[in-house]
């Protein structure tokens, strides 16, 4: 196998698509560092693994001597890449996206390289395009090409709105690696129609068109749905290490294998041994620990990482309460059910959601599951309780 086969190779593994392979090839025979690009609008302060996943990748290429670029859309943040629903998401203010950028700076060091990593913010050319330039920007694209966009043409077909900002979005994008003279960019199978706009003006505009790797979007913690701070599903990667280790072991173990696929760094042959260890007889919860420890260690480090495994063996397997269980007190006029204490203990945001958490046996009191939702509080007496697997406090009823 050539080194460009090699590093092909490498380049492929997690990744959904690479368009086109045989242009990738020839830029990587050329021998120049190319211009990889990542952009990211910081639309929220904290970045989570499903960020990640295509993150991992430009380090990839920043490990085979490419000069990575990530793009942080101050600009393109203000004006909201559609949601891919029937609705239109709303704008940031640009003190909202200035302090949510600092933030993505911080933690994108855990991942990349700072001394070979190159910052840019896309309002450094975007604002000085201006109302001129912006109509001539859009004169270089159709309607009918931007309707081509999957959330476009349904939200256009079943009558729901569409802002013109919205429009602008992929060609803003776009506009975005012809600035860069991007060489490769990357970004999420949902980013696809605004990464080939990308290929489509720097053609327009005279450049060699960017190749394009896609990755897959990380399912949450649920296994359901897209990982989603808004969807409560998210691990992220500022969390304190207990938090992060103890939703990693709360996974599925089909949903383990793909955390594993899309983040760990072991290599492919290494999860292809225990995959196979498994399906032999192995505990799969010794691989998800293992898996765990490296994903804590990597953004905390191997001493917290350490931690958090021990602490999460002491208090889930042989029921160790947490040294820093905090204490509570509410105080009650009349009867009160214990649902309506983690209420007022702050456990929980509502007395339904108490309720519901109780039918599906997921508090418990004084270490024994509570299954009547009505049973009552003593005033007096001090409770510990736990609320789902990693929620703890002592209450004290007053």
């Amino acid at each position: 196998m050539s080194p460009v086969q090699q590093d092909i190779q490498t380049l492929r593994r997690g990744s959904e698509e690479l368009i086109v392979e045989e242009e990738l090839a020839r830029k990587l025979a050329s021998g120049r560092k190319l211009r990889v690009k990542l952009g990211l609008d910081p639309t929220a302060p904290d970045l989570h693994l499903g960020h990640t996943v295509v993150i991992n990748k430009l380090r990839h290429f920043q490990e085979l001597g490419h000069q990575v670029q990530f793009l942080i859309g101050d600009f393109t943040g203000m004006i909201g890449d559609p949601t891919g629903k029937n609705q239109t998401r709303p704008p940031l203010t640009r003190e909202e996206i200035l302090a949510n950028a600092q933030s993505y700076r911080d933690q994108v060091f855990k991942i990349l390289d700072p001394e070979k990593t190159q910052i840019l913010f896309n309002s450094e050319w975007s604002d000085k395009l201006g109302a001129e330039g912006m109509i001539r920007l859009a004169a270089r694209y159709t309607l009918a090409r931007l309707l081509e966009r999957d959330d476009f043409n349904r939200r256009f077909k079943s009558n729901h709105p569409i802002a013109v900002h919205e429009l602008l979005y992929p060609l803003m994008q776009g506009y975005d690696s012809v600035a860069m003279k991007a060489d490769v960019e990357l970004g999420g199978t949902d980013q696809k129609f605004n990464l080939l706009v990308g290929r489509e003006l720097q053609k327009d505009f005279g450049q060699e068109p960017q190749c394009i790797i896609t990755m897959p979007l990380l399912e949450g913690t649920d296994g359901r749905e897209k990982m989603s701070k808004s969807l409560g599903n998210y691990i992220g990667i500022a969390e304190p290490p207990q938090e992060m280790f103890g939703k990693l072991m709360s996974i599925s173990d089909p949903l383990m294998w793909r955390y594993i696929d899309l983040l760990s760094y072991e290599s492919a042959a290494t999860i292809g041994k225990w995959r196979q260890e498994v399906e032999t007889g192995r505990n799969p919860r010794e691989v998800k620990v293992r898996f765990a420890k490296e994903i804590v260690a990597r953004f905390h480090g191997t001493k917290a990482a350490d931690a958090a495994a021990a602490e999460f063996e002491q208090r889930f397997r042989h029921g160790v309460l947490p040294d820093d269980m905090p204490e509570v007190k509410v105080a009650i006029a009349g009867a009160v059910t214990m649902a309506q204490v983690l209420k007022l203990a702050g456990l929980v945001e509502s007395t339904s959601e108490a309720n519901r958490l109780i039918e599906q046996g997921g508090v418990k009191v004084d270490g024994e599951r509570l299954s009547d939702r009505a049973l009552r509080a003593e005033r007096g007496k001090s409770y510990v309780i736990q609320v789902g697997k990693r929620k703890f406090a002592r209450v004290r009823v007053a």
